[in-house]
């Protein structure tokens, strides 16, 4: 799970990681006619090479469908075997938008309404200690206005402590709850998976159903999206050909390197649980952003956004959805996720350029969560030149 939004806003530059772009098979991942991949290539390498990520993944998927792959470093650290290319990689926080769409969805088939509180859905559920589910609309849980602290903060023990650990949807709601709220309703900013996990318990109340089963249905498999899945209750390893993922045993950049590939990602629920790959992520966005996914006015209303504090100049939170201010003028849109070992970057481009960068490493410095940022800026700006003003980060 991410603790900061879509794409950080802790840096807004990006990261490059290392290896030779691999070209997709033919079809709609072909590689480009226009081949603007160098560029993306060496942002990569130097990410890598920066010492603070092992390995990384990314792709790029232009409007008409066609692609292409890199991969930088090393997948695997004991046999030091290459990153597969377009391996599946937990994708953590970028959950976050998919969990959002299914919401939107139901609210434009006038099922749930933004405005309307929780109470409405979960009655009782958000009460004392200074909550009342009255106050906190669907509308609010989505952008981070709510209020809810963060449950990750309030787990007992160190992430190695916790690591294969199976949480309740609901355990997690009850350890937020048992601290104070960060502000009022609507009058503040504050990134919080609580949130997102109280949607998915809005989903499941709504629906019937659960949430990974709704996300399925109603994305994954109209969308093809062949590499991405929920993983089951319990299922803690990652299905498929992935790189290895791992995290500091300090916390800190330099520190002994922990294969944590294999983890319960039930903390993470609503808000953080879904495997995919770098291509999955760029047809979802190009989707999603394309139309395909959401009456017109739904997702005008995903990207009416809100103020970031400390996020770059021009970026801002919408409803599961972050705008992103491009170095070669205009906006992308997009997610960020980092859980365990992994540290996922994915936008698209109001034009339908979309791109997904992967390391297999969590960032620990918000130098390393700028070069994360400013990747993704160099793969979705290849080829054009900065606008007027703007210096490439």
């Amino acid at each position: 799970m991410s603790h900061h939004p879509a794409l950080t806003v802790r840096g807004a530059a990006a990261v490059l990681a290392l290896t030779l772009g691999a070209a997709s098979p033919a079809s709609a991942d072909a590689a480009p006619r226009s081949r603007p991949g160098d560029a993306v290539r060496t942002a990569l390498n130097e990410l890598v090479g920066g010492g603070e990520f092992a390995g990384a993944l990314a792709a790029v998927r232009e409007p008409d469908g066609r692609g292409r792959d890199y991969t930088a470093g090393v997948g695997d650290l004991a046999t030091r075997a290459k990153v597969p290319v377009n391996g599946r990689v937990r994708i953590a926080s970028t959950t976050k938008t998919f969990t959002a769409t299914v919401v939107l969805q139901l609210a434009g088939e006038g099922k749930v309404e933004l405005d309307a509180p929780v109470e409405t859905y979960l009655p009782g559920l958000v009460r004392g200690n200074g909550y009342d589910g009255r106050l906190i609309t669907v509308r609010r849980l989505l952008q981070h206005t709510s209020g809810l602290p963060e449950h990750g903060r309030a787990i007992a023990g160190t992430f190695f402590d916790n690591q294969h650990r199976y949480f309740e949807p609901r355990e997690l709601v009850d350890l937020a709850l048992a601290h104070k709220p960060l502000f009022a309703p609507g009058k503040g900013w504050s990134y919080s998976n609580t949130g997102y996990v109280l949607l998915g318990l809005l989903v499941q109340r709504v629906t019937g159903r659960p949430i990974g089963v709704e996300i399925t249905d109603r994305i994954i498999r109209p969308l093809g999206l062949g590499d991405t899945y929920w993983p089951d209750a319990g299922e803690q390893r990652i299905r498929g050909a992935h790189p290895r993922a791992y995290k500091s045993r300090t916390g800190r950049p330099g520190g002994e390197p922990v294969d944590v590939s294999e983890m319960d990602p039930s903390r993470g629920w609503a808000a953080g649980q879904l495997v995919s790959t770098p291509r999955d992520v760029n047809r979802f966005l190009g989707a999603l952003l394309g139309g395909r996914l959401l009456k017109p006015a739904m997702l005008a209303q995903m990207k009416r956004t809100v103020p970031v504090p400390g996020a770059p100049r021009g970026w801002g939170y919408g409803l599961g959805l972050t705008k992103i201010a491009l170095s070669c003028g205009g906006l992308a849109w997009g997610h960020s996720g980092d859980v365990g070992g992994y540290s996922t970057r994915g936008g698209v481009t109001e034009g339908g350029r979309a791109a997904t960068v992967t390391a297999t490493e969590k960032s620990l410095t918000p130098e390393g969560d700028r070069q994360l940022d400013a990747t993704l800026d160099t793969a979705l700006c290849a080829g054009r030149q900065p606008a007027a003003g703007q210096a490439l980060r």
